[in-house]
């Protein structure tokens, strides 16, 4: 059974998606942190209400990169997480060469396409439909210090439907999310 340190900016829907998953028993996991970069992320009082240690790191946004980085890996050595998963965390996050590898993140589009800086969210989904493709989905791949750019290791595909706006793009690409980031975290245990 791995231990995750799961990092969030928002509401933290993939936050209980995994935490029904390891309920299930279909994910052989447990989550020993749950970090933000924001105080007032709705993921916190999700994770305090199932139990599980939190902590808030540079939400006034004073620390350098490098400082912000040291800061969040001191804290999730200290949880004794195994693997990170960012899910929905909006910050960069430069990781150490002692974690190479052993961070995740999920990406609401088919990477490469629709990624990099400044590419999250609504964004994502605003530019897909702007640009006309047939299909979206979701990407979980290894992140390296250069936004979205890291290996993948898995990818959903979604249908862009006639007649979608962001909302009903974005919430069936999210039901993709829910199926992808658990199976990554099993495939990435897999490989040893």
């Amino acid at each position: 059974m791995i231990a995750l340190a799961v990092l969030v900016s928002g509401s933290g829907r993939s936050l209980e998606n995994l935490c029904e998953r390891i309920d299930a028993g279909t994910l052989q996991a447990r989550i020993a942190l749950v970090m933000s970069n924001r105080a007032d992320a709705y993921a916190l009082e999700r994770a305090k209400r199932r139990g599980i240690p939190t902590c808030v790191v540079d939400a006034e946004k004073r620390l350098t990169p490098q400082d912000f980085s040291q800061a969040a890996f001191t804290a999730i050595e200290a949880s004794g997480a195994e693997l990170v998963v960012l899910a929905g965390f909006l910050r960069l996050l430069p990781i150490p060469g002692a974690w190479d590898g052993r961070v995740l993140n999920i990406h609401p589009s088919l990477l490469p396409a629709f990624g990099g800086k400044g590419y999250y969210g609504d964004k994502v989904h605003s530019a897909v439909l702007q640009r006309g493709v047939q299909y979206t989905g979701c990407t979980v791949h290894y992140v390296t210090n250069e936004y979205d750019a890291g290996p993948i290791l898995l990818q959903k595909v979604v249908q862009v439907r006639p007649g979608d706006d962001v909302h009903a793009l974005a919430a069936r690409v999210f039901e993709a999310e829910k199926e992808a980031l658990p199976e990554a975290i099993h495939l990435h245990c897999a490989r040893g």
